[in-house]
């Protein structure tokens, strides 16, 4: 993660350079305490009559010290923050682009939830990390080796209190920080579930309505929250124990320092003065290490988090862009060249071959389940084949660069995936730079013209996240407008069309097929009078290619199309 950090060193460099200051300000403090207690008040070398003007005088540069000191501090918070929230900005963003890059495949072996939480708060704690590094970190170390030195300048024997705390502090920090370091990759895997348990709430809230399950997701999310809650808890309790021990042993050297520096007065080998820097300095030191243990706390909960961030960073796309730009002679020819695919071990496509030529429209028909939407699925290269070869345009998917394929075709998906933002925006994702007269034609094509202009804004109607404003039918339509508006060569419906009336569609497709008669349509259908019409239709069976004709024709070769006719047509 250092080179997303890079670019920020100046800030990263200035930030524990000004807590330098501050940390060196705070040092002189007790010193100047010292000289206002044993001259200012006792007057020690001047007979035992304190001096007004040396602790107006001493008690000016304290305040001017701590002015000073705090400018310092508030530089090097600003300059921590920029580094660290800039550093966290390119990182969020490089790990988004990262999960766009990847293929559904990879993606899926990450939960939503999961991917959620490492783009958010993991990389929080990552920021988080970072400030601690490079301004808490340098603050508190500078505190316990300064403040020690200063101690033991002012008298060596103190460092037997030093000698003797020190060791303990060490080894509590070391054993509470050693415990809680595994428990924090546990606790963000704790916050994905969680996180995944909303998510498909929110999204499927409808469905959990309609089927009364209220109950059952609040007692899911209500287990997955608790074991969140337990771990969490179980990491507090472990530091709930760490300081007041730190606390004892915090006051135990401050007393001690009293009781040795009280016989050092005594005897006359230590000042009054020098005793209270001494606690200042004590209390300095043991402070440090109580903030170093949070610190610490910190940068394991970073750490872990870090180690998640990474796995997201470094997973490469399986999906990479080949060399060719995509300028060719053919304009929307698909090739299916002994195609094999499957997502697990076995293969749920085998051996498909086929030509889908340019212009021309075909039906893609089968059982639910028998890989048609992993067939067009190949085209725009979501997924590669196992064996054979997929080509557009006579080369094959593999070669081009990924925009360069993808911009040849235009993909029209069952789920229909709206944004919130207004219809015309959602239009325009097929073209951005589109006129309103051309996201006008691809509605009317698409039979939504109309409801689109009664809605209360028109086209810029704000439809609701995922479209829940909209009906499916609405919503499969301005899916439907969107990638008819690309103009790409190919066009791939995916069973886009399923919550539309048999009428609404067929006078989609008429529309469609006078608008766009050079578009090569790839039309996959449960309804044989979806794609009864088209030039060729596909008939898929158990993952193989059991027919490929015309209607007529199937109805004449094909027992599987027969008996697909006959129950959805003849019958009625």
């Amino acid at each position: 993660m250092l080179e997303y950090l890079k670019k920020y060193w100046l800030w990263a460099a200035l930030a524990p350079l000004f807590m330098c200051g501050e940390v060196f300000m705070d040092l002189l403090q007790p010193r100047l305490m010292k000289t206002i207690v044993d001259e200012g008040v006792l007057g020690l070398s001047n007979g035992g009559v304190g001096d007004l003007g040396l602790i107006s005088t001493t008690g000016a540069k304290m305040i001017g010290l701590v002015a000073v000191g705090g400018f310092c501090g508030v530089m090097s918070g600003v300059f921590a923050n920029l580094c660290s929230q800039n550093f966290g900005n390119d990182l969020r963003k490089a790990a988004f682009r990262n999960t766009l890059a990847l293929s559904p495949g990879q993606t899926d072996r990450f939960s939503t939830g999961s991917i959620i939480t490492r783009i958010t708060n993991d990389i929080t704690q990552v920021q988080q990390l970072v400030t601690q590094c490079i301004r808490g970190f340098v603050r508190t170390g500078m505190l316990i080796v300064g403040g020690i030195v200063c101690m033991l300048s002012l008298d060596l024997s103190f460092g037997a209190v030093i000698a003797c705390s020190l060791p303990f502090i060490l080894f509590c920090v070391i054993y509470f920080i050693g415990r809680a370091n595994p428990m924090f990759g546990i606790l963000q895997q704790k916050l994905d579930n969680v996180n995944s348990v909303m998510q498909e709430n929110i999204t499927g809230a409808r469905v959990v309505k309609a089927y009364v399950r209220e109950d059952y997701e609040n007692a899911r999310f209500g287990k997955a929250n608790n074991e969140l809650v337990d771990t969490q808890l179980n990491i507090l309790v472990l530091f709930s124990y760490m300081t007041p021990i730190m606390n004892i042993l915090l006051n135990a050297s401050v007393v001690a320092v009293i009781f040795l520096g009280g016989i050092r007065v005594r005897g006359g080998g230590l000042t009054p003065g020098a005793v209270m820097a001494a606690i200042t300095y004590i209390t300095q030191i043991l402070n440090a290490v109580m903030r170093m243990t949070m610190i610490f706390q910190t940068i394991s909960r970073g750490t872990a988090s870090g180690r998640r961030v990474m796995e997201l960073l470094e997973c490469s796309p399986a999906i990479t862009d080949g060399d060719f730009e995509g300028e060719t002679r053919l304009k929307g020819k698909v090739e299916f060249k002994n195609v094999s695919f499957g997502y697990g071990k076995t293969d749920i496509l085998k051996n498909i071959s086929f030509t889908v030529n340019p212009g021309e429209t075909i039906g893609i028909l089968g059982e639910t389940g028998c890989g048609k939407t992993s067939l067009v699925q190949l085209i725009p290269r979501f997924y590669d084949v196992r064996e054979g070869a997929v080509l557009v345009d006579g080369v094959d998917v593999r070669d081009y660069k990924l925009e360069a394929l993808r911009d040849k075709v235009s993909l029209s998906l069952q789920k229909s995936e709206l944004f919130n933002t207004t219809i015309k925006e959602n239009i325009l994702w097929g073209r951005q730079d589109a006129s309103d007269e051309d996201v006008a034609k691809a509605a009317e094509i698409a039979r939504a013209k109309d409801f689109i202009e009664n809605s209360p804004d028109g086209f810029d109607t704000l439809v609701a996240e995922k479209g829940m404003s909209l009906s499916g039918g609405q919503k499969q339509r301005i899916a439907v407008s969107r990638s008819i508006l690309k103009g790409a060569e190919i066009l791939i419906f995916d069973d886009c069309t399923g919550a539309l009336d048999l009428k609404t569609e067929a006078e989609l497709y008429e529309r469609l097929n006078k608008a766009e008669k050079n578009m090569t349509k790839i039309i996959i259908a449960q309804r044989i009078a979806s794609v009864k019409s088209a030039d060729r239709i596909a008939v898929i069976d158990g993952g193989r290619l059991a027919a490929f004709d015309s209607h007529e024709r199937l109805l004449e070769t094909s027992e599987i199309y027969r008996d697909i006719y006959n129950s959805q047509l003849k019958a009625g």
